[in-house]
Formats: structure tokens, C-alpha cells, sequence
């Protein structure tokens, strides 16, 4: 999961995607990371995003941000931009190691091929924080539903 200070949008998609694979014991290993790697490297997630996701029964509290890498490409099998222009930052980075067919646009999963961004809301209030983890959650139920499986008793 990867936008652009990874202290907003990708943790709030770590933290629910993680949440969500482990209540149904897949192994998954889940991530995020932003493409402005001179913005919050080392910072927790921001207080709304915690805030909202502990509101809602996830804990984000212990991420820390991190820099997206070209090696981010060789490391997981898909990766979800938070935005077009994340994508963009996220070509860029990856240079001969960028793999189109490991990357979508996070959206794409329950819009597919709208190429709808996920809205940043670094500068607004708290309803924002609310409606993109609606967002994010959606999209992780699709994923959960894509590439996921129920574990039988």
C-alpha cells in the first residue's frame, strides 16, 4: 500500500488489510510505504488516521513510515498506489524493476479500470479520515475476496 508521506492513506490500508487477513488466518505479509521519501520517515501514522482506525477496531498505532524502494518490486506480489501520481512516483522509483502487471491503483478493485484515487486528507478535518477508510475498507474487502480464501473448522 503505498501514497505519498505514508502517514495518511497506506497505513490506514495496512492496518485494515492486515486486520482483515489475519481474522481469517491467511499468511499474508502486508505493508505500505510512501514515495516522498524526505517526508515522514520514521513518523507514526497522523493522529486522525490512528484515531479513525482505532474507531474502528484497527490498530495502526506501531507503523512507522517508510520510503517506498525499487526493491519493493522483487519483495511483495501486488502493490496498490493510493493515487495515479503515487503510481507515477512509483515508476519512477522502481526504474528497470517497475512491474506494471504488480501494480493497480488501489480503487481499481471495487471500480475496476475508473482509475479513481483514493482522496489524501493530509489538510482536511476528520469526516475525511472517515470517508477514506470507507474507501480503503471496501476495496480490502475485494482484495480479501480476490486473492483470499475462509479457512474451514
Amino acid at each position: 500500500m503505498v501514497c505519498l508521506g505514508n502517514i495518511c492513506r497506506s497505513p490506514l490500508a495496512e492496518g485494515i488489510l492486515e486486520s482483515k487477513a489475519k481474522k481469517l488466518g491467511l499468511s499474508w505479509e502486508v505493508d505500505s510505504a510512501g514515495t516522498r521519501n524526505n517526508y515522514h520517515i520514521g513518523e507514526a501514522p497522523h493522529p486522525l488516521s490512528q484515531k479513525v482506525a482505532k474507531l474502528n477496531s484497527v490498530d495502526i498505532s506501531r507503523q512507522s513510515a517508510r520510503a517506498f524502494v525499487a526493491e519493493d518490486f522483487e519483495r511483495f506480489d501486488k502493490i496498490y498506489a493510493m493515487s495515479a501520481d503515487i503510481l507515477v512516483h512509483m515508476k519512477h522509483i522502481g526504474r528497470k524493476k517497475f512491474e506494471q502487471s504488480k501494480t493497480d491503483l488501489l480503487l481499481n478493485e471495487i471500480y475496476p479500470g475508473k482509475n479513481m484515487d483514493v482522496p489524501d486528507p493530509w489538510y482536511g478535518e476528520e469526516p475525511g479520515y472517515h470517508q477514506v477508510f470507507e474507501m480503503i475498507e471496501k476495496a480490502c474487502d475485494k482484495i480479501i475476496e480476490k486473492y483470499g480464501y475462509l479457512k474451514t473448522a
